[in-house]
C-alpha cells in the first residue's frame, strides 16, 4: 500500500483558493487521482462489481423496454389484436426489472460493507504503524473518528455513489433516444428544463464537499474533545472543572451542529430546484403532449409512453443527484482517511539483516555522543555518552525534565536520534530493524498502562503462549497475586476501560508482571516504583535484584532507594551527563546527587 499514498499535499492558505484547488481537484483534472486513491478499497471485490455491472445492466434495458410494451399494449386496444400475449410480456417486464434491480441493490450493499471493514483493516493496520512523534502532535479522538464515521461514508460511494451514477447515465440517455423516436419537440421541452437543475445541482454539490469536509473535521474535532475529558474524569471531578469540561465539549458539539446546518442548507437546495424543474417539464409535456393527441398528432399510446419515459428520466436523475451528493461527503471523508495514509509508517526496515553476531565484548547498550530534539526544535538531550555492561543494573536518575525517560524511548526506537549513535552489542541499531531489537527488551513506561480487558489479556499482551500457571507466578513475584486470587473470575477479572478498576500501584505492579513474563534479556523500567508504598516497594526491589540475575536492566528512577545498589548509576541533568558511577562514589563524585540523596534522607 505504500506505494499507492504518496506524500501530502499542503492545505490552500485560504477559503477562496481552497475552494478554486477542491473544485479543480473534483472536476477539472483529478478525478482519476481520486479514483486511484478509492481503487485500493474496492480491488478485492473487482469480480462482483463486474456481476454488478451486468446485473445493473440488465435492469436498465428492462426498465428502458418496459414503456414499449405498454406502448404497444395501449394503441392495440381497440384493434382485432390478441392483448394476451403483450399483457404477460409486460408483466414479466416489471417483474424482472423488480428482481433484478433488487439483487443489484443487495450485491452494492453487501459490497459496501466489504469496503467498509477493507478500509478500516487498512486504516487501523496504518495508524498502528505511524511513528510515535504523530500520535504526539494528533488527537486521539479524530484519529478514532477516521476510523469510525469517515471510513462509515465510504458506503456511500458503492450504493448510492458509483453504480447509480453509471446506471443512472444509461437510463438517461436511453430514454432520451427512445423519447426522440417518440416526439422530438416533447423531448427539447423537456430536456431545457431537466438541464437547468441539473446545472444548478452541481453548484451546489460542489459547495457541498467542501462543507461536508468541515463538518466531519468538526465531528473528529468533538469525538476528540469527549476522549479527552472521559479520559480524566475523576481528576476533572476533583478539580471542580466539570461545568468547565462540559462547556468545552458542547462548545465543539455546537461547531459540529453548525457544520451539519450549513450541509442542511445546501441539500436542503437540491430537491426543491429540482422538483420545480421536472415538474415544470411534466407540466408542458402534458399539456402540449394532450394538445398534439387532441390534433390527432400523436397517437395516445405514444404521449402515455413518452410520460413514462419523462419519469424513467427522472428517477435516475434524481438518484445520480443523490449519488453525486453522497460522493461529495464520500470524497470528503476519503481526503480525511488519505491524509492519515499518506503519513509514512515507522521505516520498513524488516529487510535488514538479523542475527548478526555481537561485536566481542562490546556492552550490550552504548550512547556516542547523541543529541535529541522533537519536531519543534526543543533540544532534550545534549551529547550524551554511556555504555551498559551486559548483565549489568543501570540506573539513570536526575532532576525531572532533563531527558531520563527520552533516553529509554530512543533506545526503543520510538524516535530516532538528531545526531550520534546509539549501539546495540556493538552494532549501530539503524542497521538493526525495529523488530528484532525490541525483540530483545521488555519496556515498562512510567503511566504503566493498561488495557481493557482481564488481568490474563494485560499479562499475555507479550507472552500470548503463556500458561495460567506463568500467569499466576508473575503475579506472586510483584506481590500481585491476590487481585487474581479474591476474584471468582481469577485471571479473567476485568480490569476496566484503562486500568479503572485497578489502583496506581498495581497498575504499575501489572506492567512490571509483564514484562517480566516476556523473559528477555533486556528490561527497561520507567519510575517502576512511583506509585507503589514503601511495603511494596520493598517487594519491588527484591523482584529487581532477582531479575537482575540473568538479564540487564536499565532503570529510570527518582527514588534512589530504588536504585542505591546499581551497578552503576548515571547522572542527567538538562539533556547532559554530568556524572556516572555507584552510590558511594557519587556521593562524594556529584554534588548534585549528593543533594538529591540528601533531600531523600539517603545520606
Amino acid at each position: 500500500m505504500d506505494d499507492e499514498f504518496g506524500a501530502a499535499e499542503e492545505r490552500p492558505a485560504s477559503s477562496r483558493e481552497g475552494r478554486r484547488v477542491l473544485i479543480g481537484e473534483s472536476w477539472r483534472g483529478k478525478p482519476r487521482a481520486k479514483l486511484r486513491e478509492l481503487w485500493p478499497f474496492l480491488r478485492p471485490y473487482r469480480r462482483t462489481l463486474v456481476v454488478v455491472a451486468i446485473v445493473s445492466l440488465i435492469a436498465t434495458v428492462l426498465a428502458l423496454v418496459q414503456p414499449l410494451a405498454l406502448q404497444r399494449l395501449v394503441n392495440s386496444l381497440g384493434q382485432d389484436i390478441p392483448l394476451s400475449g403483450l399483457m404477460w410480456t409486460l408483466i414479466a417486464i416489471t417483474l424482472g426489472s423488480a428482481l433484478f434491480g433488487a439483487l443489484q441493490d443487495f450485491m452494492l450493499r453487501w459490497t459496501a460493507e466489504g469496503v467498509v471493514l477493507g478500509t478500516r483493516r487498512t486504516l487501523v493496520s496504518h495508524l498502528l504503524r505511524l511513528p510515535v512523534a504523530d500520535y504526539d502532535a494528533r488527537q486521539v479522538g479524530d484519529l478514532i473518528s477516521r476510523v469510525g464515521a469517515d471510513t462509515t461514508l465510504l458506503r456511500s460511494v458503492v450504493t448510492s455513489g458509483l453504480f447509480n451514477i453509471v446506471s443512472s447515465v444509461l437510463m438517461f440517455f436511453g430514454a432520451i433516444v427512445l423519447m426522440a423516436l417518440v416526439d422530438v419537440t416533447l423531448l427539447a421541452i423537456t430536456l431545457a428544463s431537466v438541464l437547468i437543475g441539473v446545472g444548478s445541482v452541481l453548484a451546489i454539490g460542489i459547495a457541498m464537499r467542501q462543507g461536508s469536509r468541515r463538518a466531519q473535521e468538526a465531528v473528529g474535532a468533538m469525538t476528540a474533545s469527549v476522549e479527552r475529558t472521559l479520559g480524566a474524569i475523576r481528576t476533572i471531578r476533583a478539580a471542580g472543572a466539570t461545568e468547565r469540561e462540559t462547556d468545552r465539549v458542547v462548545d465543539a458539539a455546537s461547531a459540529a451542529y453548525r457544520a451539519g446546518i450549513h450541509m442542511a442548507r445546501l441539500s436542503a437546495l437540491i430537491q426543491p430546484v429540482m422538483s420545480i424543474c421536472i415538474q415544470g417539464a411534466f407540466i408542458v409535456v402534458l399539456g402540449v403532449g394532450g394538445y398534439r393527441v387532441a390534433s390527432g398528432a400523436m397517437s395516445l399510446g405514444d404521449l402515455i409512453a413518452f410520460l413514462l419515459y419523462v419519469f424513467l428520466l427522472v428517477t435516475p436523475l434524481g438518484q445520480a443527484v443523490g449519488a453525486f451528493t453522497s460522493i461529495q461527503a464520500a470524497l470528503a471523508a476519503l481526503d480525511r482517511i488519505m491524509e492519515v495514509m499518506k503519513i509514512a509508517p515507522e521505516a520498513n526496515d524488516a529487510s535488514l539483516p538479523r542475527g548478526t553476531p555481537a561485536a566481542a565484548g562490546a556492552p550490550v547498550l552504548e550512547f556516542d555522543d547523541v543529541h535529541f530534539a522533537y519536531a519543534d526544535g526543543r533540544p532534550v538531550l545534549t551529547g550524551i555518552s554511556f555504555s551498559v555492561p551486559k548483565g549489568s543494573r543501570t540506573a539513570i536518575v536526575g532532576p525531572s525534565g532533563g531527558g531520563k525517560s527520552t533516553t529509554l524511548a530512543l533506545i526503543e526506537r520510538f524516535y530516532e536520534p538528531t545526531s550520534g549513535v546509539i549501539r546495540f552489542e556493538g552494532r549501530d541499531v539503524r542497521t538493526m530493524s525495529r523488530e528484532e531489537l525490541r525483540s530483545h527488551m521488555a519496556y515498562v513506561e512510567q503511566e504503566a498502562p493498561v488495557l481493557a480487558g482481564s488481568i490474563a489479556d494485560n499479562l499475555r499482551l507479550g507472552a500470548p503462549e503463556a500458561t495460567d500457571a506463568m500467569l499466576m507466578d508473575a503475579l506472586r513475584r510483584v506481590g500481585l497475586q491476590s487481585i487474581a486470587e479474591r476474584s471468582p473470575l481469577g485471571l479473567g477479572a476485568p480490569v476496566g476501560d484503562d486500568g479503572v478498576l485497578l489502583s496506581g500501584g498495581q497498575r504499575q505492579r501489572l506492567a512490571w508482571a509483564r514484562a517480566l513474563l516476556a523473559d528477555l534479556e533486556i528490561l527497561l523500567l520507567d519510575e517502576p516504583t512511583s506509585s507503589v508504598d514503601s511495603r511494596t516497594e520493598q517487594v519491588l526491589q527484591e523482584a529487581l535484584r532477582e531479575t537482575a540475575r540473568n538479564r540487564t536492566v536499565i532503570v529510570v528512577a527518582h527514588r534512589l532507594a530504588t536504585v542505591a545498589d546499581s551497578d552503576q548509576i548515571i547522572v542527567i541533568e538538562a539533556g547532559r551527563v554530568i556524572a556516572t558511577g555507584t552510590h558511594a562514589e557519587l556521593l562524594v563524585s556529584s554534588p548534585l546527587y549528593r543533594e538529591l540523596a540528601s533531600h531523600q534522607l539517603l545520606v
